[in-house]
This record gives C-alpha cells, sequence and structure tokens, in this order.
C-alpha cells in the first residue's frame, strides 16, 4: 500500500528553488539574490571559533545575538524574533496566527514562500495583484481586510519585482489596519532601498504593536549558507507565539556567532551596499540599451519582461533566452516560476559576472522583435 499524507501535503507548493546548485561547472550564479561578497574574515574566524563547540547545543534564546541586535536598533532584545533564515520566521508566524477560516492577505507577484503559509495552515489567501509599475497596490489591500484577516504581508523591496514603497506609503497603511491583523513587512532587502533611511520605519514599531520588520543576515550580510534571520516585533507576545509553534534550538550555534560578528562591522556592509548600488546602475543602463525596460530597482536584484506577442509568446521566449543563457554558463531565475511567465529576476553580482550575464544575454535575446515596456 501506499504512504498516505495529510491533506495539506498536497496544498503546499513546492518552491522554486534555483535549478544551479547542482552543477560541477564554473557558473556566473545571479539566480538567488546572494551577495556576490564573501563573509568578512572576521565573520569566518568566529565562525570557525565557535565549531570548536559544537558538541554543544546552541544557546536556545540567541541572548548574545539578541543583545547585539537591540544594540543596533534600538528595540528590546523580549521584541526581536530570531530564526533559521527569515523564511523560519514566516512559516511560524503562519502557524502562530492561521487556521481555517482565517484570512492572510499578499501581494502577487511576490516573494515564492508566502503561499505555504495559507496552504500549510487551512487559511484562506487573498492574493492582491500588483499595480502597474509592479508595486504593492496598498489600496487595494486595504480593501481585502475583513474580520477574519489575520495576517498581512508587504514586501518592501519586492522580491521579484525589485521595486519598493516610499516609508509614507507603508506609516500611511498601516494606519489604516485593523489591530487584530498582523502585519509583516518583509525587509530582506531593505539595506539597498534609496527611497528612505532604512532605519526609519523602525519608527512604525513604537505606534503599532502589530507589526514585525522581517529582515535577513542572508543577503547584505553574505550569510545566506549559515541560515539566519530576524524580526522586529511590535509586541513581545508575537515573539513568544513564534517561539511556541517552533522546534527548539531552531538558530545554530554557527550562524548565531556569525551573525554576531557581522554586526560589527557596519562599515564594510555599507560599502558593499555602494558597490551594488552601482552595478545595479550600470546593469539597468545596459539592459535599457538592449530595448529591455527594468523595473525602478531597490534591491540586489532586477526584473524585467522579455516581451512576446501574447503569453503563450511570452513564456517560449522565457524558455528559449533561459535555455541559452545556461549555455553560456550564466544563471538566472525565470519569471515563470514566479509569478509571471516571461519575465526574468536576475542578481547583480560583481562586475565580471554582470559583463558575462549582458554579453550573453545579448547575444541569445530574440533579434527583431517587440520587447515589451
Amino acid at each position: 500500500m501506499a504512504l498516505e499524507f495529510s491533506a495539506r501535503v498536497g496544498r503546499i507548493p513546492v518552491y522554486p528553488a534555483a535549478s544551479s546548485y547542482g552543477s560541477e561547472q564554473a557558473m556566473v550564479r545571479l539566480a538567488s539574490n546572494e551577495s556576490p561578497y564573501p563573509p568578512l574574515a572576521a565573520v569566518r574566524e568566529a565562525i570557525a571559533g565557535a565549531a570548536e563547540y559544537l558538541n554543544r547545543y546552541p544557546d536556545p534564546s540567541s541572548t548574545l545575538l539578541r543583545k547585539r541586535l537591540a544594540e543596533r536598533y534600538g528595540v528590546p532584545q523580549s521584541r526581536i524574533a530570531i530564526g533559521n533564515g527569515s523564511c523560519d520566521i514566516l512559516l511560524a508566524a503562519g502557524e502562530a496566527l492561521l487556521e481555517p477560516g482565517a484570512e492572510i492577505v499578499h501581494a502577487w507577484p511576490s516573494f515564492s514562500v508566502y503561499p505555504h503559509l495559507s496552504a500549510a495552515s487551512g487559511a484562506t489567501a487573498v492574493m492582491v495583484p500588483l499595480d502597474a509599475d509592479e508595486r504593492h497596490d496598498l489600496e487595494a489591500m486595504l480593501k481585502e481586510i475583513t474580520a477574519a484577516t489575520r495576517l498581512v504581508v508587504v514586501c518592501n523591496p519586492n522580491n521579484p519585482t525589485s521595486t519598493a514603497l516610499g516609508f509614507a506609503e507603508i506609516a500611511d497603511f498601516l494606519a489604516q489596519v485593523p489591530g487584530h491583523v498582523c502585519v509583516i513587512v518583509d525587509e530582506a532587502y531593505c539595506e539597498f532601498n534609496v527611497l528612505d533611511d532604512p532605519e526609519c520605519s523602525l519608527d512604525l514599531l513604537g505606534a503599532h504593536p502589530n507589526v514585525m520588520l522581517l529582515r535577513t543576515f542572508s543577503k547584505v550580510y553574505g550569510l545566506c549558507g549559515l541560515r539566519v534571520g530576524f524580526g522586529l516585533c511590535g509586541s513581545e507576545r508575537l515573539v513568544q507565539a513564534l517561539d511556541q509553534v517552533r522546534q527548539p534550538f531552531y538558530c545554530n550555534a554557527l550562524a548565531q556567532a556569525g551573525a554576531v560578528e557581522a554586526l560589527a562591522h557596519q562599515d564594510a556592509v555599507e560599502q558593499r551596499v555602494a558597490w551594488t548600488i552601482a552595478e545595479r546602475i550600470s546593469v539597468d543602463e545596459r539592459l535599457r540599451a538592449l530595448g529591455l525596460s527594468p523595473a525602478q530597482s531597490q534591491a540586489n536584484f532586477c526584473w524585467f519582461d522579455l516581451g512576446g506577442t501574447d503569453a503563450e509568446d511570452a513564456a517560449e521566449r522565457e524558455r528559449e533566452v533561459m535555455g541559452g543563457l545556461t549555455e553560456r554558463g550564466v544563471l538566472v531565475r525565470a519569471g515563470g516560476a514566479l509569478g509571471k511567465p516571461g519575465a526574468l529576476r536576475v542578481t547583480y553580482g560583481t562586475t565580471n559576472d554582470n559583463e558575462r550575464f549582458l554579453a550573453a544575454l545579448a547575444d541569445v535575446l530574440p533579434k527583431n522583435s517587440t520587447v515589451a515596456a
């Protein structure tokens, strides 16, 4: 007899992971929004030092990491959630807040983990289309909030479209959200956003106990391989609820050590942000020169349509371009897996990485065809 699984296994979509991890050849990896810069030497040393004690469990409360984050952001330790990457915190929020009969509101296309929250919990997902500029339509999202809404997620900057909203828009939106609704502002890429100072969103926490600012060490700190994220919360009760639904020791000892040390090097972080923004400006200009129209990126990646006469043609063009790039040793993400067939999401890499990508793209783009604006 075949194994029988719970109904939610059939509901949960498979996460569209990049297909680059099994490749043994040297590839330009621009598919996963990773930092092209390795961890700082001091961070690597801290991780190596922590390895000596791997016969012991990690601190289950991530005490030192919470302390350093509290010092960095001015948020009490009791209102800081730690996770095995920000995805762990998102999934825990789904477990703690959602159930059959409840609703979650989020934009689409947006981060591909969000549909997992409704599928796993049995809650109803209300997916609100982005506006014409591929940004969150906050007015439309407000209209979808009901007495059944438990969770709203705003991804800012948005993944996969790279677009962002200004602080004033987010603040105005939160002022209109009922207090019974938890709002997670997913800020995984906030350090790359030049619309406002990334620190200004911290002001939201004092005014809104129902808000969490979700951040990560995976992107700007270059620690994807360790998996450590954090949530700055308006209420310590939310942190307690997240911890109740998760396994113990959810943040490993090496991750804690690396994150603690990474926080001590903000000057280096700012330098890496500056390098990424310089590459963003350069790559987007070159994409426009190829006749493409990248979205207004406020992240460490770009998003653009490949064009096409209709949906079928757009999807076919995506397949051809993706195949051509892979043959030339360049890995990017296909828009079809992220909610929009006919688009590409490409991480900004080093200058050399970006040159290889742009040369390959120019080589494989369909000639004499209409590219959608």
